[in-house]
C-alpha cells in the first residue's frame, strides 16, 4: 500500500476587496444623516416646548391662585388662609378642590392666601383669622361666613351652595 502525499500548501482563501463606493452612494449616506438629525431635533423640540408649555400654564394656574385682588371681582370667592407646611391645610385645599368640582368653572372664585408671604399675612390678619381657615365672600367681595378647621368636601359643598 501506498500512501498517497498530501499536499502541504495552504488553501488560498478568498480575499474581500472593499467596493468601491461612488458618490453618490456618499450623497445618499450625507442625507440619511441630514434627515435623522433633523428628524431628532424636530422630536426634541416638540419634547421641550410641550414640557414649557405644561410649566407655564401650571405657573400661571398658581399665581392667578395665589392673586388676592381677585376679590370683589363680581363672583362669590373661596379664600383659604393656608400655611403650605401644614399638613391639616394641605388637607383643607385638597377637600375644597374636591368640592369645587361639583361647581361650574366660572361659578365660584378660589383663592390662597399664603401666610407664609407677606401679603398672606396681611390679609390673614385684617379678618383676625388663622391657618385651616376658608373665608367665603360674595360676589360684592363682602364677607358671608368664617369656616375654620377641617371640612369634608359635602360640607363644604353645602356651604359653598349658599354664596350663589
Amino acid at each position: 500500500m501506498r500512501k498517497s502525499k498530501k499536499s502541504h500548501k495552504p488553501a488560498a482563501r478568498k480575499q474581500h476587496k472593499p467596493q468601491a463606493r461612488n458618490a453618490q452612494d456618499d450623497v445618499n449616506e450625507s442625507r440619511r444623516a441630514l434627515f435623522r438629525k433633523v428628524r431628532n431635533g424636530a422630536i426634541g423640540f416638540a419634547i421641550v416646548g410641550g414640557l414649557g408649555g405644561l410649566l407655564a400654564r401650571n405657573v400661571y394656574a398658581t399665581m392667578r391662585e395665589h392673586d388676592l385682588s381677585r376679590l370683589a371681582n363680581g363672583r362669590p370667592t373661596i379664600v383659604q388662609i393656608h400655611d403650605p407646611q401644614c399638613r391639616m391645610c394641605l388637607a383643607l385645599q385638597k377637600e375644597t378642590r374636591k368640592a369645587l368640582k361639583a361647581f361650574d368653572g366660572d361659578a365660584l372664585d378660589y383663592v390662597v392666601a399664603n401666610i407664609r408671604t407677606a401679603d398672606g399675612r396681611a390679609f390673614a390678619n385684617r379678618y383676625g383669622t388663622q391657618h385651616v381657615t376658608l373665608l367665603l365672600f360674595d360676589a360684592g367681595g363682602n364677607l358671608q361666613q368664617v369656616l375654620q378647621g377641617q371640612r369634608s368636601s359635602a360640607t363644604l359643598q353645602t356651604a359653598f351652595r349658599r354664596l350663589l
